[in-house]
Formats: structure tokens, C-alpha cells, sequence
């Protein structure tokens, strides 16, 4: 019987600002947890949300796209990405932790944590709780 690996490597390419240092930290997160990043620095996203259909309420400061074509915005543990790129989501867009939660990859703050959740982000424009990150 062949094993399953789940150390399967997956890219992203992050959109970012140049001076952003929570995306370069999350970046780090992704890398440490088998991904391969591409980063594009951009002086302003407004562009990539628009591109991808990222609605204001769900925005963050980068913006990262599967080969797919999914994207994940915000500073989602690399883990929900694992898992959501290994199911089907035909009608979803991606993932998002909207605005910048202390805790979360990224915004670690010296044992600070604000509870927060990742949203799986719908075609339609609606959105509803994909995991609920209580620490």
C-alpha cells in the first residue's frame, strides 16, 4: 500500500507592499511549513483585491495565489491552506483572516492572541467560518 504524504510541497505567489515585515514573517511561516514562495512587491494592492475579487471586509495586508488560482489573503496558518488545497471548493475563491490579528502567523506579539477565524470566501461574495482560532 503506497503512503500518503502530506509533506506534499506547494507554492504561493505573495503579493505584498516592500516594506510590509508581518508578510515577510508570514512568508517565513509558509516556508517553515513546506510551501515554496514567489513574492511580487507591489506599492500599492488595491489592484490584486480588485483583481481577485477580495471584497474590503475580507482584506489583509498580502495576498497570496495557488497555482489553482486560489488565493489567501491575510495571515492564515499555513495548515488551513494545507488542508483546504487538498478538498474540493468548486464554488470558493479561497481563504482569508481579514485584518491582522495578534497571534496569528506573522502578528506574534510577545504571548499576545486574539482569537480570531479563517473564512472560506465564495464566488458569490458571501463568506462563512472554514476554522475558528481560539490559540
Amino acid at each position: 500500500m503506497p503512503s500518503e504524504s502530506f509533506e506534499s510541497e506547494e507554492s504561493l505567489l505573495v503579493h505584498k507592499t516592500p516594506t510590509c515585515g508581518c508578510c515577510k514573517m508570514w512568508i517565513k511561516h509558509l516556508e517553515g511549513n513546506g510551501f515554496t514562495t514567489s513574492i511580487e512587491d507591489h506599492s500599492n494592492l488595491q489592484e490584486i483585491k480588485e483583481k481577485y475579487d477580495i471584497k474590503p471586509e475580507f482584506r489583509s495586508c498580502h495576498t497570496g495565489v495557488s497555482k489553482d488560482g486560489y488565493i489567501f489573503e491575510g495571515h492564515i496558518p499555513s495548515k488551513y491552506i494545507t488542508k483546504f488545497l487538498s478538498e474540493e471548493h468548486p464554488n470558493a475563491i479561497g481563504l482569508s483572516v481579514p485584518g491582522m490579528p495578534l497571534g496569528s502567523p506573522g502578528m506574534e506579539v510577545e504571548g499576545m492572541f486574539t482569537p480570531y477565524d479563517v473564512l472560506i470566501l465564495f464566488k458569490d461574495g458571501t463568506s462563512k467560518v472554514y476554522a475558528e482560532v481560539r490559540k
